[in-house]
């Protein structure tokens, strides 16, 4: 199975949004990517170029497994001595930052080492910027609240789809504020990403499904971010800056890379060929929204995560072929390469509109829910996720059409009934 799979022909990309011309491009990313089978093994000369202290910090669940122990005997055998935090949690709060931050510095800590999910490698970014810089996570919040580099981070995923390996975010729980928040700055991506696909074999299939639709809607919402205007001031402004020819390039294998292996690893958890496709699609996805953003899906999800507990990667993959139906006026052509990807052909107009019943079947056949009604929202709910979706401006700014008020409501509405139809077009609004 080739790494790539059968890509979409990239587009040119026209003007902007914003007006200007096609030639800009950005892109942020870890200094050093090792991608492939048996990376783990990797870790240890890794870390010894950064320091003789490390910092362990890794999912509980895999603590105890052959895995991770190839990881702590790369390190040892390099002389590097281990400290080892198992304390993660799905759902990272904030207050837990300061805690093993505290242990940490207690350690003599010189650089981190995450081994686990988009929490774990969440928590370790937070760790290393207090570490470094002090005070408590909420001095952080926001964008560009990172004052200069942190402790060295080495990131080692090991399910394939929050990208939190190449990307410059952590989001936090804080419960004084009853609700998730991000920290946003390019000083937070890990200096070197490990990703070695043998670390996510013992994913059940529920985790690779919803990790897996998480990865998805981060390569679905790159291509059709918001385009600016490219401004030598634009990457100092901004944290997310839109898509652009570097991150449609991205986002584009990575979909492809998706719809290659994702469900071969749902129904056959023990296949590594379908395994490295998935986890190859998470790291492009990754390093595609972590400069160009997430959109819509992303807004509306924070709100309905809080009201339902749902893992993230369900109702994101729930809203995306939603999502995907309001912005298909704004991005014909690339909702036309979206429904190539799956195998469609036809003109672009007819295959924009077929591109959101494609993801939704596609990931429907993984246990996603195709109605919001499936994971417990209800229309009483509707008014108030539009609000706060439309509220995490970060996000909402950045979809390719308006997501006024009414639209939101339009769209969550829609999803709550199982009606991509309902999706209103652009004369609607």
């Amino acid at each position: 199975m080739p790494l790539t799979g059968d890509v979409a022909q990239p587009m040119l990309l026209g003007e902007s949004d914003g007006g200007g011309a096609s030639g800009f491009a950005v892109l942020r990313a870890p200094s050093e990517i090792l991608f492939g089978p048996g990376m783990r093994r990797s870790v240890g000369w890794l870390a010894a170029r950064e320091g003789r202290r490390a910092y362990v910090i890794v999912d509980p669940y895999l603590s105890g497994q052959e895995e991770f122990e190839h990881v702590l005997a790369s390190l040892r055998s390099e002389d590097v001595e281990v400290a080892i935090c198992r304390d993660v949690e799905p759902e990272l709060p904030a207050d837990l930052a300061v805690t093993v931050a505290a242990d940490a510095r207690r350690h003599g800590t010189e650089l981190i080492v995450a081994v686990g999910g988009g929490s774990c490698i969440d928590l370790a970014k937070v760790v290393a910027t207090l570490l470094r810089h002090g005070g408590s996570p909420s001095d952080y919040y926001g964008e560009f609240g990172v004052p200069g580099p942190v402790v060295p981070l080495i990131a080692v995923p090991t399910t394939a789809g929050t990208g939190s390996e190449a990307t410059p975010v952590a989001v936090v729980a804080d419960a004084t504020l009853g609700m998730k928040v991000g920290i946003s700055s390019p000083h937070l991506i890990p200096r070197v990403a490990v990703c070695d696909p043998e670390l996510t074999i013992t994913c059940p299939p529920e985790v690779t499904a919803a990790a897996g639709a998480d990865a998805l809607a981060h390569c679905v919402e790159s291509l059709t971010a918001r385009q600016r205007q490219g401004t030598p001031e634009l990457p100092r402004d901004r944290v997310f800056v839109g898509r652009s020819r570097l991150t449609d390039t991205l986002a584009l294998q990575g979909i492809s890379a998706l719809v290659a292996g994702l469900q071969v690893a749902y129904r056959d958890p023990t296949n590594l060929s379908a395994r490295t496709e998935t986890m190859y699609a998470s790291l492009l996805g990754g390093l595609a929204f972590g400069t160009a953003g997430t959109a819509a899906a992303h807004a509306l999800q924070y709100p309905i995560g809080v009201l339902t507990g749902t893992a993230h990667g369900v109702g994101v993959g729930c809203l995306l072929p939603y999502v995907m139906a309001y912005n298909q006026v704004e991005r014909l052509e690339e909702m036309a390469a979206i429904a190539r990807i799956f195998g469609a052909s036809g003109p672009d107009g007819d295959l924009a509109g077929r591109a959101p019943h494609l993801v939704r079947d596609f990931l429907s056949a993984l246990g996603i829910p195709r109605t919001l009604s499936a994971i417990g929202v209800s229309t009483e709910n509707v008014a108030w996720i539009a609000e706060q979706g439309v509220r995490a401006v970060r996000l909402s700014e950045n979809n390719p059409r308006t997501l006024t008020l009414a639209a939101a409501s339009a769209v969550v509405a829609a999803a709550v009934d199982g009606d991509l139809d309902a999706v209103p077009a652009a004369e609607d609004q």
